[in-house]
């Protein structure tokens, strides 16, 4: 039977295991969503805003590795698409955006809503095209699917409104052949880099999110060489649990103990990783990067063997050449600091800290009202929460805490806007987690400021009554800015947030919300959001003058947070 241009993608995108569509419906999109209406094993999810479609659809893509897709429709529909797949982009997620155009006829005259999607998506897509004719078809959805699957990316396949319905003459099934290759570098290189291992005496491994698929090999060569583990945050999820070589994370949101690691160290090798900030990097030492991409050698920090490769393959290649460490001086230092580091920090996650400090003491406690800690709050999110759940956080002072007070045990999994840093991120990423395990415990860090950003969203948890648990550090701030003032020196400004009561929106859209004020009273509430069935909004109202020390604090910054104090000081004063 002859198939129509929207039949012939929806079909395919069942034959390729996608079970959720997200997006918002409308005219061009209308012969798609009638064909997902029709197609079993293929739910749309109808989202208020197109940003949080893409966002929950990077989201699976993320958790799962297969194809997340994602639709907006003519123009400003498609507009919003935006910002949710750059964020896939920049996480290497393989997504499909589907996007509605004006008729053929009207394309290039200015039309009503008219968007030149080609070029709106250039910078973001690894692929992007526009059907005109049915005889593309499947040829350029196999195209952008390809793209999308073999270089991690987002592939952006624009259908005008009047193709959808139209018939594909010379019909086929499609043929993907997705199939990823596992390469290694060559005998020369790998004998170049273990030449230079082989030559250093404290090894620091800086391992990444592109090293998961390779933790027993990591272990093996954290053992040979006793070499500690710096993990970025993406890595927490794969490396943290029962790990003996592993001393957190390094850069603003890490600890001193990572920072003595990597400063101590002669010889530095990289796992997988592109961690972005360069003055976290040692200076004077070797480096060693291994990476499937070989763009993201030498990128941050200037390497001395450069090995693109997948890091499973490679360290299985170069192991055997190694030879093995006999002083542990470095990794029993770097790991004795980091245990101090811990042990200081769950003090800070007792709610009761602020109010043991008395006398002229309390002074240098900045919590006027009395308002709950955040490491509190994360640390009992982390005492109660599943051993399976999946964690997604905002960008900024949310994902600090879970950095430093979730532990990724068990079988846990993490999401965030790691690498874009977008704001209100984290809901639309765990209600696309929901959906994708229907059955395991999602827990979103928001902050206060992203969540007001894309709040409409919380009625598409309801509508598809998603249990999504949804911890709210409601600080009346955007946290991060402010601290990123302050440490320049300047007084706190444009920061402060009017919110509502989180809480009590939550119920009037049909959620379960509760409202924490008392530290005493915090303990339990977490357990309530957890135990309640449906979607629950935990709204806790913590300290917005909390801050967090970097692992290696600088006197500029010191400095320029002491001035901004006494600006903001003076400033209040005066009104």
């Amino acid at each position: 039977m002859t198939r129509t241009v929207a039949r012939a993608i929806v079909d395919a995108l069942a034959e390729l295991d996608v079970h959720h569509v997200f997006g918002v419906v409308g005219d061009a999109l209308n012969p798609l969503t009638d064909a997902i209406r029709t197609t079993d094993g293929l739910d749309w999810v109808g989202c208020r805003h197109e940003e949080a479609a893409a966002f929950a659809a990077g989201a699976q893509a993320q958790l799962s590795g297969r194809l997340g897709v994602c639709m907006g429709t003519v123009g400003p529909g498609s507009v919003h698409l935006l910002n949710g797949l750059y964020d896939a982009a920049k996480s290497h997620a393989p997504v499909l955006a589907i996007c509605g155009q004006v008729p053929l006829a009207e394309m290039g005259t200015d039309y009503f809503q008219e968007v030149d999607n080609d070029q709106l998506f250039r910078d973001v897509a690894v692929y992007q095209a526009t059907i005109t004719s049915p005889q593309q078809m499947p040829r350029m959805l196999e195209s952008a699917v390809r793209a999308a699957i073999s270089q991690g990316g987002v592939a952006v396949l624009t259908v005008p409104g009047d193709l959808g319905d139209q018939e594909i003459e010379d019909d086929r099934p499609p043929r993907f052949a997705l199939d990823r290759p596992v390469t290694r570098p060559d005998d020369p290189a790998l004998a170049e880099a273990a030449q230079l291992v082989n030559a250093g005496s404290k090894t620091t491994l800086l391992v990444g999110r592109g090293a998961r698929e390779a933790r027993d090999e990591v272990m093996r060569l954290a053992e040979l060489l006793h070499a500690p583990m710096v993990l970025t945050l993406k890595a927490k999820e794969g490396f943290e649990h029962d790990n003996p070589y592993q001393v957190g994370q390094t850069g603003l949101i890490g600890n001193p103990a990572a920072a003595h690691a990597l400063d101590q160290c002669d010889t530095l090798v990289m796992l997988g990783t592109d961690f972005p900030y360069r003055d976290w990097y040692p200076d004077g030492c070797k480096v060693v990067q291994i990476d499937t991409r070989g763009e993201h050698l030498g990128r941050r920090v200037p390497v001395d063997a450069g090995l693109a490769g997948d890091v499973g393959a490679t360290l299985r290649a170069l192991l055997p050449q190694l030879k093995a460490a006999s002083d542990r001086s470095h990794l029993d230092d770097s790991r004795s600091r980091f245990e101090s580091w811990t042990e200081a920090q769950h003090k800070l996650a007792d709610p009761r800290h602020d109010r043991r400090w008395t006398g002229k003491l309390r002074a240098l406690v900045d919590n006027r009202g009395h308002d709950i800690r955040p490491e509190a709050l994360a640390a009992t999110v982390d005492r109660h929460a599943a051993d399976d759940a999946v964690f997604t956080s905002d960008t900024g002072m949310a994902t600090v805490w879970l950095s430093r007070f979730v532990t990724m045990r068990g079988t846990r999994r993490l999401l965030g806007s790691y690498n874009l840093g977008s704001m209100a991120n984290a809901m639309p990423q765990a209600l696309g987690a929901q959906l994708w395990a229907p059955d395991r415990q999602v827990v979103a860090f928001c902050g206060d400021g992203g969540l007001g950003m894309l709040l409409g969203d919380l009625m598409t948890i309801k509508t598809y009554r998603l249990p999504v648990k949804l911890v709210v550090f409601d600080n009346r701030r955007l946290g991060m800015v402010k601290l990123e003032q302050e440490q320049a020196g300047l007084p706190e400004f444009g920061t402060e947030l009017d919110n509502p009561d989180f809480a009590a929106v939550a119920t009037a859209l049909g959620l379960t919300g509760i409202r924490v004020t008392d530290p005493a009273e915090l303990d339990g509430a977490v357990r309530r959001a957890f135990d309640t069935p449906g979607p629950v909004l935990l709204d806790v109202l913590t300290n917005p003058r909390e801050i967090a020390v970097p692992g290696k604090p600088t006197v500029s910054q010191g400095w320029g947070f002491a001035i901004a104090k006494v600006k903001e000081t003076l400033t209040s004063d005066e009104s």
